[in-house]
């Protein structure tokens, strides 16, 4: 089995596909909380016909390694584990591809790495960034670690896994949402908790990094699911603060935008691609920017 290891000696287990393997710009995808490296078969199957694709699985989540430290699992960690795929494979600049977790993860590799990161795909990204919710999600994030270590990774994969962002898939496509379920309940129990409590239940909201996200120069297509409540506004915040950012929001579709909706995604993400890498997606012209606008006096 293929790994990368870390700079802390972290093993990733990680899969990769693609007919020109030596050729184009490389796709890194990085996976959400509920997911692991399989959630991205779609996409590895219909984009690695154009592209080199590689899909790992995060520290915690098997195959990888499960650090026993449970201070090992802070978002930075995470953030370094994606650099450090990419120098295991000796690639230098990659568009990535990351959902939730993994869209936070790749928008810090860009802050942190911007000459590494040649474009990036921000699905479902920001949930708890809303400042009045950032809280109650860190908590929530706590709570939900105790319970993997409690119960186990079957028992969430009924509840956490059966959230409302979540039912949009289960209520579109049910032999889908089962092997996602089937897949979450797999998950090593005490790796999710501490991803749980040190990436989920510490990470900064998005809007500590504006002033940084501002700066960037890197192209980025953001997706968002119009059922996904938790992530619409930071989308909407993204393509606000990012200046070569365009916006996808897919109808009837929650969190799961990779999986609910795979050829359209597949569609959007190909084309986003394709447009980078020759060179036509810049940023936005400031004529097309509208003035803002004044509430009406009273």
């Amino acid at each position: 089995m293929p790994y990368a290891i870390t700079s802390d000696k972290v093993r990733l287990y990680y899969e990769e596909v693609g007919q020109n393997t030596g050729q184009g710009t490389p796709v890194l995808f990085v996976h959400e909380f509920a997911g692991d490296h399989r959630s991205w078969e779609p996409q590895l199957r219909e984009l690695g016909k154009h592209f080199r694709c590689i899909a790992y699985a995060a520290r915690g989540y098997t195959p990888s390694d499960v650090p026993s430290d449970k201070q090992a699992y802070t978002y930075r960690h995470v953030m370094r584990d994606c650099v450090g795929v990419l120098d295991h494979l000796k690639i230098d600049q990659v568009h990535i591809v990351g959902l939730s977790m993994g869209g936070y993860t790749t928008l810090q590799v860009a802050l942190n790495h911007p000459a590494r990161v040649r474009s990036m795909v921000l699905a479902g990204t920001g949930s708890g960034s809303e400042r009045w919710y950032t809280e109650q999600f860190h908590k929530n994030a706590q709570a939900l670690a105790l319970t993997f270590e409690r119960e186990g990774a079957a028992a969430v994969a009924k509840t956490y896994g059966n959230g409302p962002s979540r039912v949009p898939f289960a209520i579109k496509d049910a032999r889908g949402f089962a092997e996602f379920t089937r897949m979450l309940s797999e998950h090593d129990a005490q790796g999710s908790a501490n991803v749980s409590r040190g990436f989920q239940g510490a990470r900064p909201s998005l809007y500590d990094f504006e002033s940084e996200i501002r700066k960037l120069a890197t192209p980025a297509l953001i997706v968002v699911g119009d059922e996904d409540e938790r992530c619409i506004e930071p989308s909407l915040f993204l393509k606000q603060t990012i200046a070569a950012s365009g916006l996808v929001m897919m109808p009837k579709t929650g969190h799961l935008v990779n999986l609910e909706e795979p050829d359209l995604f597949n569609q959007a993400v190909g084309d986003f691609l394709a447009r980078v890498d020759a060179g036509s997606w810049g940023p936005r012209d400031p004529r097309s920017i509208a003035p803002p606008t004044r509430p009406h006096s009273r």
